[in-house]
């Protein structure tokens, strides 16, 4: 069997590139075009990287262009590779701080990341191997619903799919759990975009405002009591739906806070702090309405791509300014403890 130690190299390489560049929140187009020449090799018979490295060929295959064959090339001969050791100095590892640090060390999984069955950019098995090398114990997958086609939101169909696909997964991965979800959008008059008996087989359900945002106050805070009444709702998702960054930038939504979170305390519905540096939500001024109103939280990435899972020290220095340690927070939780809050939610129905 012909040695493919080059090969192996030049894969870890381009995905570490990638990584890099999504946990920077450089422009996904770069670290597409590492993922892309990560698909194209491993798909390469062993010993064949070698080989077109030594006679120059690496950019005459389809997705390999000057800059990844530089990097595979350089990782397949095993010497040191310049463009990844300066992507590790531009884009170093966030770090949280002093309560926001012993919070992180708690953390032992993320509640929000998505694949590209919606809008994500890498398949679940990339996220699973980014999610076990920040020492995570599990990750839950939570693509889009339907209504959000902008996001290639799953249909019933599909959602269903997906779960076979984790069931078998986890099969493989024991210990490590990918938990089944679903990010489902709350509709104008509070329901939710999924069927309820879909919704109800799924491990962890996050519910967020996608449409209408600039809704009236009135209405807004309506739509949002209702869905955080549902029983089926585990998590609140990024609450405001402000964008702080970029040609989408927006204020936030505008809604009565403390009724919600009232309700959130009152029916286990746990608050989500994002970790998205275009997000940040809630804002400070709401996260002491929430910690008031004695509400448990999530600390999650809403990942779209495995860089972007080592966001969540930047969400656990602004938890724990408000004083959310990790028994507060959801994602801190032993996967036994986590599972027995939320099947315990669904059976007290």
């Amino acid at each position: 069997m012909a040695d493919d130690t080059g090969g192996t190299a030049a894969v870890a390489a381009l995905r570490r590139a990638a990584y890099l560049l999504e946990r920077g929140g450089a422009s996904s187009y770069r670290a597409e075009a590492f993922r892309v020449a990560v698909r194209t090799l491993e798909r390469l018979p062993a010993g064949e990287v070698e080989a077109r490295v030594s006679a120059g060929t690496l950019t005459d295959l389809p997705g390999i262009g000057a800059r990844t064959a530089e990097v595979a090339g350089a990782a397949a001969r095993g010497g040191p590779v310049p463009y990844v050791e300066d992507l590790e100095r531009q884009y170093p590892a966030a770090e949280a701080t002093g309560d926001g640090a012993v919070l992180h060390a708690a953390l032992r999984g993320d509640l929000h990341a998505h694949s590209e069955a919606s809008d994500g950019s890498t398949p679940i098995q990339e996220m699973v191997l980014a999610a076990m090398d920040l020492g995570h114990e599990y990750l839950a997958i939570t693509d889009h619903s339907p209504r959000l086609t902008v996001a290639n939101g799953l249909s019933a169909a599909r959602l269903s799919a997906q779960l076979d696909q984790v069931a078998a997964l986890n099969r493989a991965i024991a210990p490590f759990r990918v938990l089944t979800g679903i990010e489902v959008d709350i509709l104008d008059d509070g329901g939710l975009d999924q069927d309820p008996a879909l919704l109800d087989r799924l491990d962890v359900v996050v519910a967020s405002v996608h449409s209408k945002l600039r809704m009236d106050s009135a209405a807004m805070t309506r739509r949002m009591r209702a869905a955080v009444a549902n029983p089926l709702v585990d998590v609140l998702g990024h609450c405001t739906g402000r964008q702080l960054t970029g040609s989408r930038k927006r204020p936030p939504s505008d809604f009565d806070a403390a009724a919600v979170f009232a309700d959130c305390a009152a029916h286990g519905v746990a608050v989500e702090v994002n970790c998205r540096p275009d997000r940040l939500d809630p804002p400070h001024a709401l996260l002491d309405l929430a910690v008031a109103a004695g509400c448990t939280f999530t600390v999650d990435t809403d990942a779209h791509a495995p860089g972007q899972l080592a966001w969540q020290p930047v969400g656990c220095d602004r938890a724990a300014a408000h004083g959310i340690g990790p028994d507060d927070v959801l994602d801190a939780w032993p996967l036994d403890r986590l599972l027995g809050h939320l099947d315990g939610r669904r059976s007290a129905r």
